[in-house]
């Protein structure tokens, strides 16, 4: 349970960071957070690799490619986001995905759980649909120069893709334990890295400057992705239901952090919206799962 809460904690932190390391008019900047991303999760990898004298194996990235790219492909996607919208709109809606993911694994899984666990869970899920329904009501979306509706999707293709992503990460850490929790994390910060480094490529063929260093925000938002995927992949190995519901509520953090350093509003509606998803959160806590 402490591994599901230090990546709500993480993951929480590290979206305030992405939002103000990415800036609208910025052309490229969601593919430059995405390399120092990738470059952080391959020195992670690398040293965690070394310490526990483990070997990366290049069958097991493959196995375990269709998890990665839903991964990267949703982060990457979320970053253009952040860019044309304010936190508080896109983290709630980004985040349904662990709810939605907890509940496709009760209903195929048939998980048994304590009638506790399933309120938990439920209300979990509630607030964050409240806080997303909200949201997309208001819809305040910032400076735009394109369609609205266009913009809106980014949020909602993340949501699909980690949502899938997050599924595939309960039957293979979990449900069918089809790898194990380092080759995980091994597998998917190489493949990270890869990525990292065909963008760059990438962006160098485009004649497009990159600073990596000058790039505070995103260099501290990696550090913390990366933290929080650390504790992910062993969260998700443990309970994957409650891991995927507690993890993918990291967004009342991202709300609460939106509200008090980028000084973005928040209705009392959404405040009935986080109380909820807390009082769930708060009652998975005190559950001995």
């Amino acid at each position: 349970m402490i591994y599901c809460f230090l990546t709500f904690l993480f993951w929480g932190i590290t979206d305030l960071f992405y939002k103000l390391g990415n800036k609208e008019d910025r052309k490229y900047d969601e593919l430059i957070t995405g390399i120092i991303v990738g470059i952080v999760m391959g020195i992670h990898a690398t040293i965690y690799l070394i310490i526990n004298h483990l070997s990366i194996n290049i069958m097991e990235m493959i196995k375990y490619l269709p998890v990665s790219l839903c991964y990267i492909f949703s982060m990457v996607i979320g970053y253009r986001g952040l860019r044309h919208m304010e936190l508080s709109l896109v983290s709630p809606i980004e985040n349904t995905s662990g709810a939605i993911t907890s509940l496709l694994l009760i209903i195929f899984f048939r998980d048994k759980l304590p009638p506790l666990a399933y309120l938990a869970i439920i209300l979990v899920f509630v607030g964050i649909i409240i806080l997303s329904i909200i949201e997309r009501k208001e819809g305040r979306v910032v400076k735009l120069r394109k369609i609205n509706f266009l913009i809106i999707l980014f949020p909602i293709i993340y949501c699909l893709l980690d949502g899938m992503g997050t599924f595939l990460d309960a039957i293979y850490l979990d449900k069918l334990s089809l790898i194990s929790e380092d080759s995980a994390l091994l597998c998917y910060e190489y493949t990270f890295l890869i990525y990292a480094i065909i963008t760059y490529i990438y962006l160098k063929v485009k004649r497009q400057r990159v600073y990596l260093f000058k790039e505070k925000n995103k260099m501290i938002a990696a550090i913390l992705e990366t933290a929080g995927q650390f504790f992910y992949v062993f969260a998700m190995s443990y309970n994957s239901t409650v891991g995927a519901t507690i993890v993918g509520s990291y967004c009342i953090l991202s709300m609460i952090l939106s509200h008090i350093f980028l000084k973005e509003k928040l209705s009392e509606q959404k405040y009935i919206g986080l109380m909820i998803a807390i009082s769930g959160l708060i009652l998975l806590a005190f559950l001995d799962l």
